[in-house]
C-alpha cells in the first residue's frame, strides 16, 4: 500500500513461477489497515472530483507519461512475478498507456450532462437533465493474469469519473501493479486518491466491505461471493468472470489465418487469459488441414521464461502450480475419454511450465471442453456444419467472446447472431478486448455488467443524477393545490386531447 499507514501483518513471499526464486514480499494487510486505506482516499475524493475532466486528465497524462519512462522496470517486476514470457510482460505497459490516452481524452465528453427531450406535455416548461457525480469511493479487484493491465482496465475509467480507487491485486502477482501506484502518488506527485493494498482473501473481503463499488474480476465461484455481498450493502458491483471461449472455423475460412489466429489466442500469456481460445470446433471439411498446420504451429512455440528484452520465448511459465494442476487434470481426463495428444501434454521437468498442448477427438464429455481451463491448450472438435458448431459453441455455462472464421461475411455475420456471448470476433481473436469503445462483458456466468463501451468505461462509477429545471416561472403548476372540480375537469380534457390517438376519443366521443 502506497500511504504511510504502519502494519504489523505477516507477510506475504512472492516468488517466481519460473523457478521458484524469492521476488519480494508485502504485506498481509487487515481489514483495520483496509478501514484507514479507504478512509485516507475518501477524504482525499472531494478534491480530486472538484478538479474537473480536465484537471484529472492532466495527472492521468503525467502517470502514463512515468509509466513509458519506467516501463522496461514495470515489465521486469511482472515477469518476475508471473512467469510471463518477455513479450507478454512488455505488452502490459503498452495497453496501459493506451487505456490511460483513451479514457483521459474521452472523459469530459463522455460527463458531460446529457440534455433529455420532454416525455409529455406536461414536460413542455421543462429543462431535463441527467448529470453525473462519482462513486466516491471504487473498489477493484483484480487475477494474477495481467498484474498491469488487469487493475488499469478499470481504474482509470473510475479515476477520471472522479472517484477514488482502493485496488487489491491478486497475492500471486501484487509487486508491479504496487509499484506503478507508488509511481503515481510519489513519483508523479498524484494525489491520495489511488492506493493499491495487498494481501489475501481476507483483505479482498475487507475491501467490499468498505467500498461503494466493486468491481472484479476473476473466478464464478468468488465473483457470486462478492455479488451476494453487494447485494447485502446494497452497492453496485460489476463482474468480469470466468471464459470458455469458443472458435468456429468454418469450411470457407482462410484456414493459414485460423491457424495463426487460433495459435495465438489459445497460447498467449500460457493461455492465461478471460477471453483465450479455449476450444475450436472446426467443419468437417477442413478439419484435417486445420489440426494438421495447428499443431505443427504449436509445436514450434518456444517455452520458457526468457530474460528481458530477449523475446526467445512464446509461452512462459503458469502464474500457479494449483492452475498447472488444473491444465494436467483435463488433458488427463480427455486422454482417458479417447482424445489424441498432438503435440504437448506434459508438464515442464521444473517451474510452473505446462507444454503448449493440442487435443484432437474431443467432445463434450469431457472436463476441457466445458470447464475453464485457462491454460496453453487447444482441444479440436470436428463438427458437421454450422448448425452443430454453433449448438455445441453455446453448449456451455460461459459465454463471453467467441470467434467465427470464414470468407464470407454474410455467413460470418449469420453464425456470429447466433452465438450466445458478450463478445464476437470474426475472423480475429480476443481483438475486442482493445477496442475501449466496445463493452467488454460476459453473458451467463461470465459475469454482470461490462467494462469500456465508450462512455460505460466511466458512466459506470457514477450516480446518475435527474435533474429538472423551469424555463418558464409560473407562480402555480396546474396540479398543485387547491384542488377543484373546475381545474380535474380542465387537466382530465387536456390529457385526453393530448393523449388520446384517434379523435373521436380526442373530443370524448364513444369509440365506434
Amino acid at each position: 500500500m502506497t500511504s504511510l499507514i504502519e502494519s504489523s501483518s505477516p507477510l506475504i513471499e512472492v516468488r517466481s513461477p519460473a523457478d521458484g526464486r524469492l521476488v519480494g514480499s508485502v504485506t498481509n494487510h487487515g481489514r483495520a489497515e483496509v478501514r484507514a486505506a479507504a478512509a485516507e482516499l475518501r477524504s482525499a475524493q472531494p478534491a480530486w472530483e472538484d478538479l474537473g475532466p480536465n484537471g484529472r486528465r492532466a495527472v492521468l497524462l503525467r502517470w502514463a507519461d512515468w509509466i513509458l519512462d519506467n516501463d522496461r522496470r514495470l515489465g521486469e517486476l511482472a515477469q518476475a512475478e508471473s512467469g510471463k514470457a518477455w513479450g507478454d510482460a512488455a505488452f502490459e505497459s503498452t495497453a496501459v498507456v493506451e487505456i490511460v490516452n483513451y479514457y483521459a481524452k474521452n472523459a469530459a465528453e463522455f460527463l458531460s450532462p446529457r440534455r433529455v427531450k420532454p416525455s409529455g406535455p406536461a414536460g413542455a416548461t421543462k429543462r431535463l437533465a441527467v448529470r453525473f457525480r462519482p462513486l466516491p469511493l471504487v473498489g477493484v479487484i483484480t487475477p494474477w493474469n495481467s498484474p498491469l493491465g488487469n487493475p488499469v482496465l478499470d481504474a482509470i475509467g473510475a479515476l477520471m469519473a472522479g472517484a477514488a480507487v482502493l485496488c487489491k491485486p491478486s497475492e500471486v502477482t501484487p509487486m508491479s501493479w504496487t509499484e506503478a501506484v507508488r509511481g503515481f502518488r510519489q513519483d508523479v506527485g498524484g494525489p491520495p486518491i489511488l492506493a493499491s493494498i495487498t494481501g489475501d482473501g481476507a483483505t479482498g473481503e475487507a475491501v467490499v466491505d468498505e467500498v461503494d463499488m466493486v468491481m472484479f474480476t476473476g473466478s464464478t465461484r468468488t465473483g457470486r461471493k462478492i455479488a451476494a455481498r453487494c447485494g447485502e450493502r446494497l452497492i453496485p458491483c460489476s463482474l468480469e468472470l470466468g471464459g470458455k471461449d469458443a472458435m468456429i472455423v468454418l469450411s470457407d475460412a482462410d484456414i493459414d489465418r485460423a491457424v495463426a489466429g487460433a495459435t495465438w489466442g489459445a497460447m498467449m500469456n500460457s493461455g492465461q487469459a478471460c477471453v483465450s481460445v479455449e476450444r475450436a470446433y472446426v467443419e468437417a471439411p477442413v478439419y484435417d488441414e486445420f489440426l494438421e498446420k495447428v499443431t505443427v504451429a504449436v509445436s514450434n512455440l518456444r517455452m520458457g521464461t526468457d530474460a528481458p528484452g530477449d523475446f526467445s520465448c512464446e509461452v512462459g511459465a503458469m502464474a500457479t502450480l494449483e492452475q498447472v494442476n488444473i491444465v494436467e487434470r483435463h488433458v488427463k481426463d480427455a486422454v482417458g475419454r479417447g482424445a489424441r495428444v498432438l503435440t504437448g501434454g506434459q508438464r515442464g521437468q521444473s517451474g510452473s511450465y505446462f507444454e503448449p498442448t493440442v487435443l484432437a477427438d474431443v467432445d463434450h464429455s469431457m472436463a476441457c471442453m466445458h470447464e475453464e481451463t485457462f491454460g496453453p491448450t487447444l482441444p479440436v472438435m470436428k463438427v458437421r456444419d454450422e448448425e452443430e458448431a454453433v449448438r455445441l459453441a453455446n453448449d456451455s455455462t460461459y459465454g463471453l467472446s467467441a470467434s467465427v472464421w470464414s470468407r464470407d461475411p454474410d455467413r460470418a455475420d449469420r453464425v456470429s447472431r447466433r452465438l450466445e456471448v458478450g463478445a464476437v470476433n470474426i475472423n480475429n481473436v480476443m481483438v475486442n478486448l482493445f477496442q475501449f469503445g466496445l463493452p467488454q462483458g460476459g453473458w451467463k456466468d461470465s459475469g454482470v455488467g461490462a467494462r469500456f463501451g465508450g462512455p460505460n468505461g466511466v458512466l459506470k462509477f457514477c450516480r446518475h443524477q435527474a435533474c429538472v429545471s423551469e424555463r418558464i416561472n409560473l407562480g402555480s403548476e396546474p396540479y398543485w393545490f387547491p384542488y377543484s372540480a373546475r381545474k380535474g375537469r380542465l387537466l382530465a380534457r387536456g390529457a385526453r386531447l393530448l393523449g388520446a390517438n384517434d379523435w373521436r376519443r380526442r373530443l370524448g366521443l364513444r369509440p365506434r
